[in-house]
C-alpha cells in the first residue's frame, strides 16, 4: 500500500515538474512572440514535446497562458506582501514597494510581459482579469503602507486608497515610456518621480525618502 502511495506521489511530482517546465517555456515564448501570436505549437517546439502532451496538462492555449500569468502574479504578490509586512518605517516600506514595482531595466521580463498583456487585455477577457488582479494587489499594498503610516503618525493623507491609485496610474505611464524610450527617461529619474509623488501624497518633504 505504501509503495502504491509513493508511486502516486512520484507521478504527481513529475506532473507538477512538467507543468512548471511548460509554464516557463510559455513565458519565454510569449516574451519573444507576444501573447496573441503565441501558439501551442511554438511552446511544444521550445520544449521539444508534442502538442498532445501540452494539451494533456492544459486543455487550451488560454488555460496555459492563464496559468503562466497566474504563476507570475503569485510570485509578485508574495514579494509585495513580504515588503509590506517587513521591518522598517512606513517610509522605508513604501520606498521598497515603489522600487520593486519599477523595472530594473527596460528588458525586465515581468514588465515586458505585462505591457504585452495590457494590449492583449483589450480583446481577451481572461488576460484583462489577470491584469486587474495584479493591479488590485499592487494598489492594495501601497494603500496598506500609507494607511499604516497614517495610523502611526508618520504620514498625513486623507485618502490612502486614492493616493495609491494615483501613484499606480502615474507609474504605469512612466514605466511604459521608460521601457519604450530609455534614452528619454532613465530608471534613476523614474524612481525620483515616484519618490517626489509619494512624498506629496503622504504629506512629507522629498528629503524624507532616500536620495537618488
Amino acid at each position: 500500500m505504501r509503495g502504491a502511495e509513493r508511486t502516486r506521489g512520484s507521478r504527481a511530482d513529475q506532473a507538477d515538474q512538467r507543468r512548471a517546465e511548460l509554464l516557463e517555456a510559455a513565458r519565454r515564448v510569449v516574451l519573444e512572440r507576444g501573447i496573441s501570436s503565441t501558439r501551442v505549437a511554438d511552446i511544444a517546439k521550445a520544449t521539444n514535446v508534442s502538442g498532445g502532451l501540452i494539451h494533456y496538462h492544459f486543455a487550451t492555449k488560454d488555460d496555459l497562458i492563464t496559468a503562466m500569468l497566474r504563476a507570475t502574479i503569485d510570485g509578485e504578490v508574495a514579494r509585495l506582501r513580504e515588503l509590506v509586512e517587513g521591518a522598517g518605517t512606513a517610509v522605508d516600506r513604501l520606498d521598497q514597494v515603489l522600487s520593486f514595482y519599477i523595472p530594473r531595466s527596460r528588458t525586465d521580463q515581468s514588465w515586458l510581459l505585462w505591457i504585452d498583456a495590457f494590449a492583449t487585455g483589450l480583446r481577451e477577457t481572461v488576460v484583462r482579469d489577470n491584469l486587474l488582479e495584479l493591479e488590485t494587489a499592487w494598489i492594495g499594498a501601497v494603500e496598506r503602507v500609507i494607511q499604516e503610516g497614517v495610523d502611526s503618525g508618520e504620514f498625513s493623507c486623507e485618502d490612502p486608497r486614492g493616493a495609491a491609485e494615483r501613484l499606480d496610474g502615474m507609474l504605469d505611464g512612466l514605466i511604459i515610456r521608460y521601457t519604450l524610450h530609455p534614452s528619454v527617461l532613465s530608471r534613476t529619474r523614474l524612481l525620483e518621480h515616484a519618490r517626489i509623488a509619494a512624498a506629496r501624497e503622504v504629506g512629507l518633504p522629498r528629503s524624507a525618502f532616500p536620495a537618488p
